[in-house]
């Protein structure tokens, strides 16, 4: 095997089996509408190498859903590489309100100097996403960095005429502006021919491709955004970035603390990282499962604080409790095994 290529998703019934019999379902509130969710409902579970979460998005079925039981299974019983750096910077995340509700949402980020601006919501126009990035760019002043997430929301036309009007406000990037690597490919060679300047970065032509490396193959991207737990674990994930050969930024996909130390790890763990990371998003919850939670201070993560030993926090007995599901845990637990025996 090459010393990067990228490792298969191997999963060992009898460790998901064990890692079921200790499961505890949360539910957690959000502070603000994310991703059209009000509520981020995960499970987390307890290895030999310490607790770890298996959350993927509820409508994943089993054979999506199977890499994050991988990184649940890596961190359950193998931890994670030993960090390069002691501490990681970290973007404020503004989810898709409205202009007047920008400056609340950042003042939960203090120390930021970089924002990721959710951009074409379903319902919203993209008047609602340059008067966003607007007031972004008055709260971070000239200096500040901002990137926005379209999350695949725009053709071709439509993010070459969004990104147009969007780079008025100095954009670092553009993230999955497309749903497709053949139109993110073609959108870069639009956006050079329209003379607007502005990188296009992969997340879901990452995460949710059967062939994660096409894109950097094919040539639709600058960079790209890796997550933990969609990526099968932190030494996937690293094997990922370094066959696809572009600068890379890690996000989170709205964990509780628990999950939120896998994308710390991998951060942490990076020969090179030249981006704020996508890895405050504990922000935007309502509640937490450990009683130090992973979130930013001054903008940045200490590696140290909360990567103790190579593994990462503790989730609190009385936290747990108090925001665990019983009745999910049944179907949690069936969706485990169904994971694994994809």
């Amino acid at each position: 095997m090459k010393p990067h290529a990228i490792p298969e998703l191997r999963l060992d019934p009898e460790q998901v089996r064990a890692l079921a019999a200790t499961l505890r379902v949360v539910r957690v509130p959000l502070r603000v509408r994310f991703r059209g969710l009000t509520e981020r409902e995960v499970a987390l579970v307890h290895g030999p190498a310490g607790w770890a979460e298996f959350g993927p998005f509820l409508e994943y079925a089993p054979g999506e859903a199977r890499a994050w039981l991988a990184a649940t299974v890596e961190a359950a019983y193998a931890g994670w590489p030993a960090p390069v750096r002691d501490r990681v910077a970290v973007n404020a995340t503004v989810p898709a309100v409205a202009a007047d509700e920008v400056v609340g949402v950042l003042a939960r980020f203090p120390g930021a100097t970089t924002a990721k601006v959710k951009v074409a919501e379903p319902g919203q126009a993209l008047r609602d996403d340059v008067d966003r990035v607007a007031a972004v760019r008055d709260v971070l002043g000239p200096d500040g960095r901002i990137r926005i997430d379209a999350n695949m929301g725009w053709d071709v036309a439509q993010a070459r005429d969004a990104l147009g009007a969007l780079s008025a406000y100095g954009l670092e990037y553009a993230e999955q502006p497309c749903p497709s690597v053949a139109d993110l490919a073609a959108l870069r060679i639009a956006l050079a021919r329209a003379g607007i300047e502005v990188p296009i970065a992969a997340d879901e032509s990452i995460r949710k491709a059967t062939d994660p490396l096409l894109v950097a193959r094919a040539g639709a991207a600058d960079l790209v955004v890796v997550k933990v737990a969609p990526l099968g674990g932190v030494r996937r994930a690293l094997a990922i970035v370094a066959e696809c050969g572009l600068p890379a930024v890690v996000s989170s996909a709205l964990d509780t603390s628990v999950g939120m130390a896998g994308g710390l790890a991998l951060a942490a763990c990076m020969p090179s990282l030249h981006y704020a990371c996508g890895l405050g998003t504990v922000r935007l919850l309502g509640g937490d499962v450990v009683a130090n939670p992973v979130a930013p201070e001054a903008g940045w993560l200490d590696v140290a604080r909360h990567l103790g030993g190579g593994v990462g926090p503790a989730a609190d007995p009385e936290l747990v409790e108090r925001w665990r599901v019983l009745d999910r845990e049944d179907w949690w637990r069936e969706r485990m095994l169904a994971c694994a025996a994809v």
